[in-house]
C-alpha cells in the first residue's frame, strides 16, 4: 500500500470510529511536559518527512528518552523558578537559550565552556540553566551553540508560561479577560535545508566548510510542529503505532462555533512563514509573551489587531484568537424547511449578555452562536446535480453544518460529522510541497465541528 493512501486511511478511518463513538478523540489542549524541573539531552536521531525522506537530527531529549522534534513542550506557571538540565550525547558543544528570561547557568558535571552566548557543555557535559518565569506568554527556547547550524538540525523547542492564577475550567493566555480561551493549539513553523543534513550525516560537520549551505539556504521541506503535511493530521503521539518516535506533536485544530480557540504561533526557523488560517480573521493578542494592550481596557486588548494571515517572522512569537460563528455566510449554516426550525429568538450576544438586533442567538437556542439574521436563508446558489460534480472527500453532499446527505458511490467520506473543513497553510505555495511534491510542507485542516458533537 502506497504511503499516501496509508495516510489517508489513518487519518478519516480514524473519523468513522470517532462517529460511532459519538466524540472525536482528539487531543483538545497543548501536548507538553509540566513542571518547574526538566532534564533534557542532546542526542542524535532521525525524523521522517510525507515524501518518505529520512532527515538526520540534532534533537533535545526528555530525559533518556529518544531526541525529539520540536524539543518537548515546557509548560510552567508564572513565577515558578525553572531550572533545565541539559546533558550532552552528540559529538560537539551544545547549549540552550531561552529568548525572554533572564538566565543563570552552572556546570553540573564533565566538560563545559563558556560560548558566545551562554554556558555550553561539550560532549558527556551537563549545565543547569536557571529562570524565573516572570511573565505569562509563548516563548522559544533554542541552542545558543552556532544556532545557524543547531537550530537547523533540531535543537529547539517552546515554553508556555501559564499566568498566576490559572484556571483550566475558564483558562486565559495572559491572566486578562480579553485572552480567555476555549482551547489551545501550538503552531511551531519551521524549514529544513536537507543538503545541510546529508552532509553532517555522510561527511561529518567539518565538511560544511567545503559547500556554502548554510549561507546558500535551500529548504525543501516545511513544518508544524515538526510533521510535514499530511502526517501533521495523524494523531499526537502515535500510541501503539510507532509512526513518529522522534516527531511526537501533531496538529489539527478542532473547534466548535463560537468557541475561542488560542493560535501559539511559533517562528522557529530561519524563513518567515506567512500563516494563513482560512474561515476568519484571527485577532492577534500578544507577541513574544507580552499582551498588546496598554493596561487600561477590561475587553480585548486595546492594541490587538485582526489579521488575514500571521506573518510568523523569525524568532518571533505571537498569540491570537480565532472564532467562527457562521456569521457573514449568508444562508443559514444548520439547514431550512422541516426539521430545521430551531429557536433563534433570544438575540443575545453571548460573550457580552447584550441584546444585539440581528445578533447571535443565546445559549438556551438549539443552536447557539446562530447568526439570527440569517435564519432560515437557503444557500442562496443552486448546487449543480451530481452528475456535474466531482465531489472533494470532506464534500458531505450537503452544505449545512451536521447535515450529511447521500453521495455517488466512492464520493465523499471523509466527514462523518457534517463539519466545515478549512485548509490551513503557509501562504508562499512553494511551502505546500515535500521537496517538490504536492500537497505536503506546511500545512493542516481547521474543522468546526456541529454543536453536540464533543471534542476531547
Amino acid at each position: 500500500m502506497d504511503r499516501i493512501k496509508r495516510k489517508v486511511i489513518l487519518m478519516f478511518g480514524l473519523g468513522i470510529v470517532f462517529l460511532t463513538l459519538g466524540v472525536v478523540q482528539v487531543q483538545a489542549a497543548i501536548d507538553g511536559i509540566t513542571g518547574t524541573n526538566f532534564t533534557l539531552t542532546a542526542k542524535e536521531d532521525f525524523i521522517s518527512t510525507q515524501d518518505g525522506g529520512s532527515l538526520l537530527l540534532w534533537g533535545y531529549a526528555n530525559g533518556t528518552g529518544r531526541a525529539q522534534y520540536p524539543g518537548s513542550t515546557l509548560i510552567v506557571n508564572q513565577n515558578a523558578t525553572v531550572t533545565v538540565e541539559l546533558t550532552n550525547q552528540l559529538s560537539v558543544p551544545v547549549s540552550i537559550v531561552f529568548p525572554g528570561h533572564q538566565v543563570s547557568a552552572e556546570t553540573v558535571s564533565g566538560s563545559t565552556a563558556d560560548g558566545l552566548l551562554t554556558l555550553e557543555a561539550n560532549t558527556g557535559g551537563t549545565v543547569r540553566y536557571t529562570f524565573t518565569a516572570s511573565k505569562p506568554g509563548t516563548y522559544m527556547y533554542h541552542s545558543g551553540t552556532r544556532p545557524e547550524l543547531q537550530v537547523e538540525m533540531g535543537l529547539v523547542g517552546t515554553i508556555i508560561v501559564r499566568p498566576s492564577g490559572f484556571n483550566p475550567a475558564a483558562p486565559t493566555a495572559y491572566g486578562h479577560p480579553g485572552s480567555a480561551y476555549d482551547r489551545e493549539y501550538l503552531f511551531f513553523l519551521t524549514e529544513m535545508d536537507p543538503r545541510i543534513h546529508d552532509v553532517v550525516e555522510f561527511m561529518g560537520i567539518d565538511a560544511l566548510a567545503w559547500f556554502d549551505y548554510l549561507s546558500n539556504y535551500f529548504p525543501n521541506y516545511w513544518f508544524i510542529n515538526g510533521r510535514t503535511a499530511v502526517d501533521t493530521m495523524d494523531v499526537s503521539n502515535s500510541p501503539g503505532m510507532g509512526l513518529f518516535p522522534t516527531q511526537p506533536y501533531n496538529i489539527l485544530p478542532l473547534m466548535h462555533p463560537g468557541d475561542r480557540v488560542l493560535l501559539r504561533v511559533v517562528g522557529a526557523g530561519r524563513q518567515t512563514h506567512p500563516f494563513h488560517h482560512h474561515g476568519n480573521h484571527a485577532r492577534v493578542i500578544a507577541r513574544d509573551g507580552r499582551l498588546l494592550d496598554t493596561g487600561t481596557s477590561a475587553g480585548l486588548p486595546d492594541l490587538s489587531t485582526a489579521v488575514f494571515t500571521i506573518q510568523s517572522v523569525p524568532g518571533q512569537t505571537v498569540d491570537a484568537i480565532f472564532d467562527w460563528t457562521g456569521k457573514g455566510m449568508n444562508w443559514d449554516i444548520y439547514g431550512t424547511g422541516p426539521g430545521y426550525e430551531h429557536n433563534c429568538i433570544d438575540l443575545v450576544d453571548n460573550r457580552t449578555g447584550a441584546l444585539v438586533p440581528d445578533g447571535y442567538a443565546d445559549a438556551t437556542s438549539d443552536h447557539p452562536w446562530e447568526w439570527c439574521a440569517d435564519h432560515g436563508k437557503p444557500i442562496p446558489v443552486t448546487l449543480p446535480a451530481f452528475t456535474d460534480l466531482t465531489m472533494g472527500p470532506f464534500f458531505t453532499g450537503s452544505p449545512y453544518l451536521g447535515k450529511v446527505e447521500l453521495l455517488p458511490p466512492g464520493q465523499g467520506g471523509f466527514n462523518p460529522w457534517g463539519a466545515y473543513v478549512f485548509m490551513w497553510h503557509s501562504h508562499n505555495e512553494k511551502e505546500l510541497l515535500n521537496y517538490g511534491v504536492f500537497p505536503g510542507g506546511l500545512m493542516t485542516m481547521g474543522i468546526i465541528l456541529p454543536p453536540g458533537v464533543p471534542i476531547e
